[in-house]
């Protein structure tokens, strides 16, 4: 994913290509004191859309085991819309990596910026709660393909 604001042919901002896994209003309710959205309810954002790319790909429950890096790139404002982008980048046995990017944008403008970013592990977990394999990662396909097969 990048750490540029990437732009159109007409000179427009975008955010990473493809689909957010989660997209969301910043609300007065999950603001610190200074009137900014509070850094935790952005680290919960991020877990969340790790999670749903862990659980498609696993095609099983999944827990959170690790943040291994949170960086805050921009402040987010109330009425802002947060795109969570999402992507497997590395499988193990039982675990997944995913890298995450939080975009903000002014909910009257076009123009978007890089927010939060992050990199979550997760291990898949059965009925009983233990870790079970995960399928391995396939580069050519999909994840939102995954859950077709």
């Amino acid at each position: 994913m990048s750490n540029q604001v990437t732009k159109s042919d007409n000179s427009e901002p975008l955010a990473p290509a493809g689909e957010p896994a989660i997209r969301v209003i910043a609300m007065p309710a999950n603001t610190n004191a200074d009137g900014r959205m509070f850094g935790g309810w952005l680290m919960g954002m991020l877990d969340q859309a790790a999670g749903l790319v862990a659980a498609r790909h696993a095609l099983a429950r999944v827990v959170t085991v690790a943040a291994d890096s949170i960086t805050f790139h921009a402040p987010v404002q109330v009425g802002d819309e947060l795109s969570l982008y999402a992507r497997l980048v590395k499988v193990g046995r039982t675990s997944m990596k995913i890298e995450v990017e939080g975009w903000r944008r002014v909910r009257h403008e076009l123009e978007t910026i890089k927010a939060i970013s992050g990199l979550f592990t997760f291990v898949a977990i059965d009925e009983d709660r233990r870790p079970c394999q995960v399928p391995p990662m396939n580069g050519t396909r999909l994840l939102s393909d995954k859950a077709d097969k």
